[in-house]
């Protein structure tokens, strides 16, 4: 067994199954595997390593984690970032961004209690008007929105992300690998050499990759979606996934009302006063009819 003395601490900067790359404290990577035969790593982890021959080691312990961003569903999880303080949605008018897969990530994000900056990147196009319009709805519930053109210029985004380690979500064709190249220039290298490393993709992100902005930032890009599942969250946490629900928390007649057709539901009745939107309402209510199947991992 490995004794203190010999192990190295670093952080988790890449996650491809059960292989890793780890930034050691003086600057090396290294590349990793777990001990045993259960990964469940992710990208942001701190982690103790023990060399193995030079680049290479193996992860014997994990420290624990502050925040864990992931999605899951009936069968399985998927991890994306530990330990991360922000997560920055990047949507734009091309290709079109699905809401409820915005309402989503809000969910998963206001469940780790991670800041949320929505990027509306591309916003030179046509039709950037348009899906500005659409996002003022989560500007009124006090999310920042934020429009970006990032092949020309990522000067507004870069203040947004100073002090804390974010997190890139976001359908493909967003623009997150832009933004990513555009703030760290060395990074169109870095992705290559992961990629060799594990054996993936070099032209479409494919795994987590952790990239240090300076001494107190980084940015964890994240593969594109199409879809974020929600099954870890439970039917008794979801509605303060809702910021705008919270106000009406607690005040309903039954004190288990869910919100969905109960009597006397305040959540219901501030919406049909127009004080929460109806469109959020009803993704709430497919989530938690979602959320009253039991997951089977």
């Amino acid at each position: 067994m490995a004794t203190h003395s010999s192990l190295h601490t670093g952080q988790v900067v890449a996650a491809h199954g059960r292989q890793y790359l780890v930034e050691l404290q003086d600057g090396q990577i290294v590349s990793c595997f777990p001990r045993g035969k259960r990964s469940g790593l992710a990208c942001g982890d701190r982690v103790a390593v023990l060399l193995t021959a030079p680049g290479q080691g193996v992860i014997e312990a994990t420290d624990p984690r502050r925040t864990l961003l992931y999605r899951s569903d009936l069968y399985r999880q998927k991890l994306i970032a530990a330990n991360v303080d922000q997560m920055v949605m990047v949507v734009a008018a091309v290709p079109s961004f699905y809401e409820e897969l915005l309402d989503r990530c809000l969910v998963a994000a206001e469940h780790q209690h991670l800041r949320v900056l929505i990027v509306l990147n591309k916003f030179d196009l046509d039709a950037s008007a348009a899906a500005m319009q659409r996002l003022q709805r989560y500007a009124s519930l006090g999310y920042e929105v934020l429009p970006l053109v990032a092949r020309h210029d990522v000067a507004p985004l870069r203040p947004r992300l100073d002090g804390c380690i974010s997190v890139l979500v976001g359908q493909s064709g967003m623009g997150k690998s832009t933004i990513v190249n555009a703030l760290v220039p060395q990074a169109r290298a870095a992705v290559g050499d992961v990629s060799t490393a594990l054996d993936s993709g070099r032209h479409t992100t494919t795994h987590a990759r952790l990239y240090r902005l300076d001494h107190t930032s980084a940015l964890i890009d994240s593969p594109g979606m199409q879809e974020f599942g929600l099954k870890h969250v439970t039917l008794e946490e979801l509605p303060h996934g809702f910021m705008e629900f919270r106000p009406w928390l607690g005040q309903c007649r039954f004190n288990d009302c869910r919100h969905l057709s109960e009597p006397g539901c305040a959540i219901q009745a501030a919406a049909e006063c127009g004080k929460i939107g109806t469109q959020r309402l009803a993704v709430y209510r497919k989530l938690a009819h979602e959320a009253q199947r039991r997951p089977r991992y």
